[in-house]
């Protein structure tokens, strides 16, 4: 359906209200209910086979999701960035100490990571707290990144005002020598995240708005199973 130009529409409300919705191509029945057979006990199960999924139906970077934090004064703040793992602990990412994300983690790690795969209809919400991974970790995925972007991460003021171009292009090229010349240098202020979920929630689209919704939620230690289970109201 090809939506007409804006200057067809009597103001911008009616205009975005034409665009039409994603057309799903995975059936409903792809998310069974609590009780249901096929919905596994842990949400990181039900995580990896829908990432499979996506990945075999063609969605673009399903790996992408959006980090919400809040900063030092309570405001809250988001950002997309890449998922680098996904562990019976948590779901996993990566960011420079230096960066507004890692010091805002670092003063408050209540966080969320938002997937969102239009292709598919299918939404996934991982609410939690998030932990620092150890060095090893951190040094494996700084190593696992392509030599521009290693050189890019160990040069970058990240966030901070840029007055000159020729001085961050030289920072670049400064560090791109030295990841060159040294196969295992890792940035020192390089750092592995991993978002510990107290919830995790999937949502799977409907035409008719009655969507599908299944939450997870952590259950205390004590407790024989690990999760608690729900379906929610659209």
């Amino acid at each position: 359906m090809t939506v007409p130009p804006r200057a067809e529409y009597p103001d911008t409300r009616a205009w975005i209200r034409a665009v039409p919705g994603a057309r799903t191509a995975t059936p409903a029945s792809g998310l069974p209910m609590p009780g249901e057979p096929g919905l596994p006990p842990d949400p990181v199960t039900l995580f990896v086979s829908w990432l499979g999924e996506a990945v075999a139906s063609g969605v673009v970077e399903p790996q992408v999701a959006t980090l919400s934090t809040v900063d030092a004064a309570g405001e809250p703040d988001a950002r997309t960035l890449l998922l680098k793992d996904v562990t019976e602990h948590g779901w996993w990412f990566s960011s420079d100490l230096r960066s507004p994300k890692a010091r805002q983690l670092e003063a408050h790690p209540g966080a969320a990571l938002t997937f969102y795969w239009r292709e598919q209809g299918r939404q996934i919400r991982v609410r939690g707290v998030a932990e620092r991974g150890g060095a090893d970790v951190s040094a494996r995925d700084f190593r696992d990144r392509s030599v521009t972007a290693r050189a890019v991460a160990a040069a970058s003021r990240q966030s901070e005002i840029l007055t000159d171009v020729d001085e961050y292009d030289g920072a670049v090229r400064a560090a791109t020598a030295e990841v060159e010349g040294d196969r295992s240098f890792v940035s020192a202020t390089w750092q592995a995240w991993c978002l510990v979920p107290a919830t995790v929630e999937f949502w799977h689209a409907d035409p008719g708005r009655r969507h599908l919704r299944v939450r997870y939620r952590r259950r205390p230690p004590s407790e024989a199973a690990a999760w608690c289970i729900d379906a929610l109201w659209p």
